[in-house]
């Protein structure tokens, strides 16, 4: 994944393409997670990192949607 940094050196187009991608691969996470645990089929460290690498993407959206918003003062 990239670097917070890297976000001020990208476009607003370019951001928001990464950031349909990025939702798009935490959405399949989250998915894949839940296949596993009803089957049961997946060891506990399997899950963990799943979970960890939907939290990384959930950072990166998080931050991109910052980035893209614009600071409105009331």
């Amino acid at each position: 994944m990239n670097a917070p940094s890297d976000l001020s050196m990208k476009s607003d187009d370019v951001l928001r393409v990464e950031l349909e991608v990025f939702r798009r691969q935490h959405r399949d996470l989250d998915e894949a997670i839940s296949a596993l645990e009803e089957k049961g089929t997946a060891d506990q460290l399997t899950i963990k990192r799943l979970k960890k690498q939907k939290l990384r993407l959930k950072d990166m959206i998080a931050l991109i949607e910052d980035r893209l918003t614009p600071d409105i003062i009331a």
